[in-house]
C-alpha cells in the first residue's frame, strides 16, 4: 500500500498546501520528461507478490507483526491487514539468468517465511483470494498499525460521505454485500511486476501493459471464491475496484483499468493525478521538490491496473517504471515467476514491434478482453492484434507462447531459460488449469469444504511444483 506518513488527520490548510505542492512537482516532472531527465535504456525488471497466513484450521491468523520479527528480512514487510505480508525483490536486469536468479531468491524467501510461520504454528499461502476468508475477518480490528492504512480508511468514506460500500459480483453466482470500511482491499493479494522504461517510451509501454492486461489477468487467474460463492476466474478484479469506490465517474475510479491510452507522453496520467483525483492523503513532508515526494504519495492512492511509477536509483536519478498489477499471488514461486516471463515477454515483442498497436487494438477492445478474461480465464473468448477471436488459451497455445519468447529473446534472455518458464504457461493453456480452474475442479470433487481445500492447497504449495501438474485427490 506503499509509504508510511507522519499523521492521519488532516485539516483544510493540508489539502491546500499538499494541492501546492503537487502542482510544483508535476510540474517540475513535465521538465524532465522534456529534458529526458528519466531516459534509460537499461531494461530492469521486479515485482512485489503479497501473501496469507493461516492457522492450522486454515483461518486467517492476524499475526503478521510476530512473523515479520521472526523472519526479520527487510524484503519482507507488512501489508493492509495483520493476515498479510508481501515479499519485494530486489530489480535486476533483464539479461541471461536473470529469470532464474529472481526465482532462487523468490523461493528461498519463501522458504524461510515458511520456516519461521512453522515455529508460529501458521502457514504462509500465496493465493488470489484466501477461500476461507470470512467478512468479519476483513474488520477495522485486523488492519495493520500504521497511519497510512487509517488515513485511508477514514478518506476513502469522508468522500463517500459515510456510505457503506456495496459489493455487487456477478459471475457463477452472485454475491452481493454490505461493507463498511476499506478492508475488503486486504481479501485481494497480486503480483505486482515492475518494468522500467526511458522517458521516450513510457506512453507506449502504459499502452502495451494494457494490451496485454488480458492475457497476464487470465493465465494467471487464482482466485475463484469469495464468502463461499464462486464467482470469477480472478474474483480480485471487481472486489479491488468495488473495495475502495468513491462514487464519480469512470474519470475519477481509484481502481481502474482507465479511460483511454496514453497518446503522447506518461505524464499524461500524472496530470490526470493531478486534476480529477481527490487528495486523500495530505501528508506534507519536508522534502526538497525534486523528490517528488508528494506526487509519488498521491500517486499511490491512485491504484490504475497499469500504474506508473516514479523512482529514484541508489544515485538520486529518477526513472519511471510500469507497475502491471492485474495478476493473482501464486499459486508457488514457480507459478510467479512464469507469469512475470509472461508479462516480459510479451511486454518486450510489443515494445519492438513497429505497428501502431493503438490501431490494431482498440482502447475499448483491450478493455473488454480485459475483463473478459478476469471473469472466464483461459476459457474467456477475446480479440488479439490481428483481429482474431479464440479462447485465451488456444491465443497461448497458437501463438502468444512463443511471442512471449521471442520477446524475453529479443531482450537478451536466453532462448532455453525464455522457454523453460514460458512453458508452465503452455502447459496451464494446453491442460486448462489455472490456480482458479484447479480450485474449482477440487471443490467440484470435494465439495465446498473451504478449510480442507485451504489445506489441500497448502501441501501442494511446499513442493513448488506448477499448478497445472497438481493433482486434484
Amino acid at each position: 500500500m506503499g509509504q508510511e506518513i507522519t499523521d492521519s488527520r488532516f485539516d483544510a490548510s493540508a489539502f491546500t498546501e499538499f494541492r501546492r505542492r503537487l502542482d510544483a512537482e508535476t510540474a517540475l516532472l513535465a521538465n524532465w520528461i522534456a529534458d529526458e531527465r528519466l531516459a534509460d535504456d537499461e531494461r530492469y525488471f521486479g515485482f512485489e507478490i503479497e501473501g496469507w497466513l493461516v492457522d492450522e484450521s486454515a483461518q486467517p491468523a492476524a499475526r503478521n507483526q510476530e512473523f515479520l520479527a521472526a523472519v526479520d528480512d527487510p524484503m519482507v514487510v507488512p501489508e493492509l491487514a495483520c493476515f498479510n505480508f508481501e515479499i519485494n525483490s530486489a530489480p535486476l536486469l533483464l539479461a541471461p539468468g536473470a529469470l532464474d536468479a529472481m526465482h532462487n531468491a523468490l523461493r528461498s524467501r519463501w522458504q524461510q517465511c515458511e520456516r519461521k510461520a512453522a515455529e508460529l504454528d501458521l502457514r504462509p499461502l500465496m493465493v488470489g483470494i484466501l477461500p476461507t476468508v470470512r467478512s468479519s475477518d476483513l474488520s477495522l480490528d485486523s488492519m495493520s498499525p500504521m497511519e497510512r492504512y487509517r488515513a485511508i480508511n477514514d478518506q476513502i468514506f469522508r468522500l463517500r460521505h459515510g456510505e457503506p460500500i456495496m459489493l455487487d459480483i456477478q459471475g457463477a453466482e452472485r454475491l452481493q454485500h454490505q461493507h463498511d470500511d476499506v478492508m475488503l482491499e486486504a481479501g485481494t493479494t497480486s503480483l505486482q511486476i515492475h518494468v522500467q522504461v526511458s522517458a521516450r517510451e513510457a506512453a507506449r509501454a502504459f499502452n502495451v501493459s494494457k494490451m496485454v492486461s488480458a492475457i497476464t489477468v487470465g493465465a494467471a487467474a487464482n482466485a475463484p471464491f469469495l464468502f463461499g460463492r464462486q464467482l470469477w476466474r480472478e474474483t480480485r478484479i471487481p472486489l479491488f475496484e468495488q473495495a475502495v469506490a468513491v462514487g464519480g465517474s469512470d474519470y475519477s475510479k481509484r481502481v481502474t483499468f482507465g479511460i483511454r491510452y496514453a497518446e503522447r507522453s506518461i505524464l499524461e496520467t500524472f496530470e490526470a493525478n493531478r486534476t480529477r483525483y481527490p487528495v486523500i492523503l495530505p501528508d506534507l513532508m519536508d522534502e526538497p521538490v525534486e523528490r517528488l515526494a508528494h506526487l509519488r504519495l498521491h500517486n499511490g492512492t491512485i491504484w490504475r491496473w497499469n500504474r506508473p511509477l516514479i523512482g529514484f536509483d541508489e544515485h538520486g536519478k529518477p526513472h519511471c517504471r510500469i507497475e502491471h498489477r492485474v495478476t493473482a499471488a501464486g499459486p508457488t514461486p514457480v507459478d510467479a515467476l512464469a507469469n512475470t516471463a509472461l508479462y516480459l515477454g510479451l511486454f518486450e515483442a510489443l515494445m519492438r514491434s513497429g505497428d501502431a498497436l493503438e490501431n490494431l487494438l482498440p482502447f475499448d477492445t483491450a478493455r473488454a478482453n480485459f475483463y473478459a478474461a478476469a471473469r472466464d480465464g483461459l476459457a474467456a473468448r477475446i480479440r488479439w492484434l490481428d483481429g482474431g477471436e479464440q479462447t485465451l488459451a488456444e491465443h497461448l497455445t497458437s501463438h502468444l507462447v512463443d511471442t512471449a519468447v521471442e520477446g524475453l529473446v529479443s531482450a537478451g534472455v536466453s532462448h532455453d531459460e525464455a522457454e523453460h518458464w514460458l512453458s508452465v504457461i503452455r502447459g496451464r493453456a494446453e491442460r486448462m488449469r489455472t490456480g482458479a480452474d484447479w480450485q474449482v475442479a477440487w471443490v467440484e470433487r470435494h465439495g465446498r469444504d473451504f478449510p480442507a481445500l485451504v489445506d489441500a492447497y497448502a501441501e501442494r504449495q511446499v513442493s513448488n511444483t506448477p499448478v497445472h501438474e497438481w493433482s486434484l485427490t
